[in-house]
């Protein structure tokens, strides 16, 4: 009998392989991290070749490392980063540029004609997304328009488009495939009929038959090749990384959320089988489908989480690690009066400003550089909780706790702070590589490894929970200083 589940995690800044065990525990973990380009200021890219050949590497490694045949792996689960958009060439499986990263703003000006020309509510209507840069169709519009031959290519069916769950599966097995959560995310895709829309590939001048098909979150997809891993292994699972990691995270039921601190920082609240439309700039998106059910979320996006403390260690040399900025934020009671809001890729929600710039103020001659990651620590948590405020006015739910995961949930400091500035218990659990392991789950789920979501549910556990411990007067004092700084980040453009 199989013991394991192999989830691929496609990230934003590397690529990971976990193994699973039965119990839900992480049996091994194999990482590698990949080049990030800047061609140009406000555009971000990667290599796909070089996303295929560090997934496949970890993927191997991980099962080397602990001596894991491929027989002993039910099937394989992946995850990913979402709106990352890719163009490839079906007969060689060549990428025709660099993918465009979800971070990328240099179609700011399409989307600025699309809302002078009054398409948002059309697109928000049926995508449940709001219209940004940020999203995949765009992106791809821009390589259609601007990569020599492209179109051309396109129009004659010879390229395929996809997110990098789509890459992946395409280089793991041949199939040109998407799931309902990752094809939520671009633009293109009707959350009601779970169809792509033609009126909406029309508007965007995008080729039907570069998309790929879309299947359920959980369902056995296809083998992998067989020179990969020494025999096949069922693709099971596909979700992006936010979603994912809210099934990890068991939020299973209507009203529960969930925030994951990585690159970017997202919080979800499942809504049911319903596609609640937001009123305060969220979006509405697919969570999952399995087999004929389909759940929906709230979702917030914070674009700059983990990114801007990876500033501090690479912009400004104030750490060597990432991890070295709890203590160093730690060794100041308080920010000393800075306010820093991380804007370098604009601002996700509730703003959608693609134009707002960083911006640190309220410095001082005693300002020290441990004031400045206190205050990057500070700008996550509250960006969180200007999420968490309009997730409550759309969904009417008053919510009793978050549950979080991804790297900096591992900061205490931190998430001492954001129970404070939300107001409400922060809940971290004991496997915090939620992500991965949702993906597992709906693998796992497809093939019988776990028998229902409440075996799943009956799994997750508490490592700590963070009681808020701020006076309301003090939480909102702090929250409008926060805001007048977003004012200031986003007026510096102008």
């Amino acid at each position: 009998m199989p013991k394991f589940i192999l989830a691929l995690d496609q990230g934003t800044t590397s690529s990971r392989a976990i193994l699973f065990d039965h119990a839900g525990h992480l049996h091994g973990m194999a990482q590698q991290e990949f080049a990030q380009i800047f061609p140009q200021p406000g555009w971000v890219e990667h290599d796909a070749s070089e996303i295929w050949r560090s997934q496949l590497a970890v993927a191997r490694q991980v099962l080397a490392d602990h001596k894991v045949d491929a027989a002993d792996v039910a099937a394989i689960g992946i995850t990913n980063q979402r709106e990352t958009t890719l163009v490839w060439d079906r007969k060689t499986g060549q990428p025709v540029a660099n993918a465009i990263v979800w971070q990328d703003h240099r179609t700011a000006d399409t989307c600025d004609a699309l809302r002078a020309q009054g398409k948002t509510p059309l697109f928000q209507q049926k995508t449940g997304l709001v219209i940004d840069a940020y999203f995949s169709g765009t992106k791809l519009k821009w390589l259609l328009d601007h990569v020599p031959g492209v179109r051309e290519r396109a129009e004659r069916g010879e390229l395929a488009f996809g997110t990098i769950d789509a890459w992946l599966v395409y280089q793991l097995s041949g199939r040109h495939v998407t799931d309902t959560s990752n094809a939520s995310r671009t633009l293109l895709f009707n959350i009601h009929t779970l169809q792509w829309d033609e009126e909406l590939l029309n508007l965007l001048d995008i080729p039907r038959s570069m998309l790929p098909e879309v299947v359920p979150s959980s369902g056995v997809i296809a083998d992998t090749r067989a020179d990969l891993f020494g025999r096949p292994i069922p693709i099971a699972g596909i979700a992006g990384d936010q979603q994912a990691a809210t099934f990890g995270q068991a939020c299973h039921q209507s009203g529960m959320a969930k925030n994951t601190y990585g690159t970017g920082c997202f919080m979800l609240m499942h809504t049911g089988q319903e596609a609640v439309a937001s009123h305060n700039n969220l979006l509405t998106t697919v969570g999952w489908t399995r087999g004929n059910e389909t759940d929906y979320m709230l979702e917030g996006s914070v674009f700059m989480a983990g990114a801007a403390v990876q500033w501090l260690r690479d912009g400004l040399g104030i750490i060597q690690a990432s991890s070295d900025v709890e203590a160093l934020a730690a060794s100041v009671p308080d920010t000393g009066g800075v306010v820093f809001v991380p804007a370098f890729a604009g601002l996700g929600t509730p703003y959608w400003d693609a134009y707002a710039r960083g911006t640190i103020v309220g410095m001082t001659r005693g300002t020290t550089k441990a004031h400045i990651a206190r205050a990057t620590l500070a700008s996550i948590a509250y960006q969180s909780a200007d999420v968490l405020e309009a997730m409550q006015k759309d969904s009417k739910i008053a919510l009793t706790e978050l549950r979080v995961d991804g790297g900096a949930a591992r900061n205490d400091l931190l998430m001492q702070f954001q129970a404070d500035v939300l107001g409400v218990p922060v809940v971290r659990p004991e496997v915090t590589e939620t992500t991965a392991l949702g993906a597992a789950y709906l693998a796992g789920l497809a093939v019988g490894f776990w028998q229902s979501r409440e075996e799943i549910a009956s799994q997750w556990r508490v490592q700590r929970r963070f009681e808020p411990a701020m006076s309301a007067d003090e939480r909102d004092t702090r929250m409008a200083t926060w805001r007048r700084a977003v004012e200031r980040s986003r007026g510096w453009a102008e």
